[in-house]
């Protein structure tokens, strides 16, 4: 079960919140969430309310200034948005079978398509694609990225499909793809 506590003030001070689940408006709880303390399990938090807006990745770990958090991939996360504050977070579930997702280059799963099951570094390399526009996420969660290298900012999906990706995400451009394996 994932744990993730938020604290209005940077370094862990203020008013806290404590979450263990999905949260759509953390502004029910906080007035503002300037760091956060992961305990357990991975979440992405949002800069934005109901999952929305600019997102970052989280594993277990302290994030003492949520200002910082973009530029400190080495500490766990994933993303490189900035943020201002934190508005609302999404617990990523355990996941340990196949990966699995099909992806197109068009909206409403238009044009060229490939079947992904693993992590690929950039998809112009890969499969000559230079965009991802839709996608159906059959098996497992994973995170998309603006820039190839897993670089820029992400977006998380979770099965589904997504007919397209710009009602759901401020990046508008997707290069890379990685799954959230068991680090959770």
């Amino acid at each position: 079960m994932g744990r993730i506590i938020f604290y209005e003030d940077r370094n862990f001070q203020g008013r806290s919140y404590d979450c263990s689940s999905d949260c759509s408006d953390l502004g029910m709880h906080l007035s503002r969430c300037n760091s956060c303390r992961v305990e357990n399990g991975c979440f992405v938090v949002y800069d934005r309310s109901n999952f929305m807006g600019n997102q970052i990745f989280l594993r277990r770990g302290e994030y003492s200034d949520v200002l910082r958090m973009g530029s400190m991939m080495s500490m766990g996360t994933m993303g490189m948005a900035t943020m201002e504050t934190i508005r609302s977070c999404r617990m990523i579930p355990m996941y340990r079978g196949q990966f699995r997702m099909r992806i197109y280059e068009r909206e409403n799963f238009g044009g060229q398509m490939h079947e992904v099951m693993e992590d690929c570094e950039s998809l112009q390399d890969r499969y000559r694609m230079s965009d991802c526009q839709s996608c159906n996420v059959m098996d497992g969660h994973w995170l998309m990225f603006e820039q190839p290298n897993y670089r820029g900012r992400m977006m998380y999906l979770r099965p589904g499909e997504y007919r397209t990706m710009r009602d759901i995400s401020n990046v508008m451009r997707f290069s890379s793809i990685r799954r959230i394996t068991d680090v959770c």
